[in-house]
């Protein structure tokens, strides 16, 4: 896209007590470029306004020109907030990935869960992971001239038929040459493999991680972790494709394999480098590594120590839950099946306050087709379903992963609003450790005053 065709960044939101809310901004103002220089994303925004002095171009809501100067302490910030990181558009995906779960969903839902992303701003700023096979030589120079670093990569396969097998692109062969210029330029990404049983497992698998340890060397190791995923498949992918589930003898096999690699990895680089996604665990049905296991959880995104980690929070937490409450309460806790076993614990400290009965509600996604589900593809009418007619106590403790992140909606368009209304009960969205520990032992007239509370009654 050129420069004269970029489009104004919308602002949304003026901070409080900012230097925007100073100078006047409001919501609904443009910013069209930043000492003369116009935005492509939060990324030119971060790095132009770093500067003591800047000269703004704004347009007003009602389109009219503003040119607005401000000194300010280096790297200070404005107080802005925009429409979308992106202000020149989303660089789309140009792969044809049998896995791809936005190729799994049933047709006719909310327009941005068809959105095929692939796109190194946003690998850059919030953690997504891109496959570098869509980028002109002009991206490439951006990266390496604004350091944008780490970025995460889905890099599934480093021989380049299975990797051109898997993502249907004759460029996704590129991968250890693209490898090469990140070590070239000192630049880092955290890999993740997607395993797909039959196609980049067992002996592809070894290789890919082996090929992905020699650039995990140096100060600056351009393979700074690897996560190792499960696929996921829903009763939606199409009926031609290639993929085969994972079974918990294939999941047990993967297990065993990649723990004789870490110990390698260990004596090698004293890291375990490749780190096993939890539902690998769930799935086979072993127990998870001790919480030392992952270091400082470099791919925590990834589903990777992330149960350990919830465990520890909630055993700090927990220190500050009463011995009793004065109002019983009684209530539905939504997870998903896969980690029935390792929320035990939880389920058991909380209903040592005396007076606290939580029930877990351990579900699998019938709308998705899957016997063992994670808790954030578990949607509204799962729920209907499964607990349609239970006693449900006091209400539900919605765990909010499980929602869209702006509105409380599922992926299958439900909206929490309706699912309370259906089951008759009162919902109470989860977001964190804290909300969950404080609806828990909060009395009925606190608890109605929360954030996030749905009822129908």
């Amino acid at each position: 896209m050129s420069e004269s065709s970029l489009r104004p960044a919308q602002i949304t939101r003026v901070l409080p007590d900012s230097i925007a809310a100073e100078v006047g901004f409001e919501a609904g103002d443009r910013l069209v470029s930043v000492n003369g220089q116009p935005l492509r994303d939060l990324i030119d925004y971060r790095f132009l306004c770093a500067d003591e002095f800047l000269d703004l171009e704004v347009l007003d809501a009602k389109g009219k020109k503003h040119q607005v100067e401000i000194e300010k302490d280096y790297d200070e910030d404005l107080g802005l907030e925009f429409e979308t990181a992106l202000f020149d558009g989303l660089m789309q995906c140009n792969n044809h990935c049998p896995f791809c779960f936005i190729d799994q969903q049933p047709p006719g839902k909310r327009q941005s869960l068809y959105f095929k992303d692939d796109d190194y701003r946003l690998s850059f700023l919030y953690g997504s992971y891109l496959t570098l096979t869509n980028l002109t030589q002009r991206e490439w120079d951006r990266i390496a001239q604004m350091r944008l670093s780490p970025l995460y990569v889905s890099v599934h396969a480093t021989e380049v038929e299975v990797r051109v097998r898997l993502l249907k692109n004759l460029r996704a062969g590129q991968i250890l040459d693209q490898l090469k210029w990140f070590q070239e330029h000192e630049l880092q990404i955290h890999a993740q493999v997607v395993v797909c049983p039959g196609i980049n497992d067992g002996e592809h698998l070894e290789q890919t991680l082996m090929d992905l340890a020699q650039f995990h060397n140096g100060d600056i190791p351009a393979a700074a972790s690897v996560a190792v995923v499960p696929v996921g498949l829903t009763r939606f992918r199409p009926a031609e494709d290639e993929l085969m589930p994972v079974t918990p003898a294939k999941a047990q096999e993967v297990i065993q394999q990649v723990q004789r690699l870490q110990q390698q990895f260990q004596q090698q680089f004293g890291s375990t480098f490749a780190w096993l996604a939890d539902e690998w665990f769930l799935i086979g049905k072993e127990s998870l590594p001790p919480e030392s296991h992952y270091e400082d959880y470099p791919q925590i995104g990834n589903g990777v120590g992330s149960i350990r980690q919830f465990l520890k929070e909630f055993k700090g937490a927990a220190k500050q839950l009463p011995p009793k409450i004065f109002s019983p309460r009684q209530l539905t806790w939504v997870v998903g099946n896969a980690v029935e076993q390792a929320f035990q614990p939880i389920v058991q400290r909380l209903n040592q306050v005396e007076g606290l009965q939580v029930r877990m509600a351990a579900l699998k996604s019938e709308y998705w087709g899957q016997q063992i589900s994670v808790t954030g593809l578990i949607t509204g009418q799962d729920i209907l379903q499964a607990l349609k007619g239970e006693d449900l106590g006091d209400g539900i403790l919605l765990p909010s992963l499980m929602l869209k992140h702006d509105e409380a909606k599922f992926l299958d368009d439900m909206t929490v609003n309706e699912l309370a209304q259906q089951l008759d009960t009162q919902i109470w969205q989860i977001g964190s450790i804290e909300e969950l520990l404080e609806t828990c032992v909060a009395s009925e007239d606190e608890s109605n005053l929360e954030v996030g509370v749905t009822s129908s009654k």
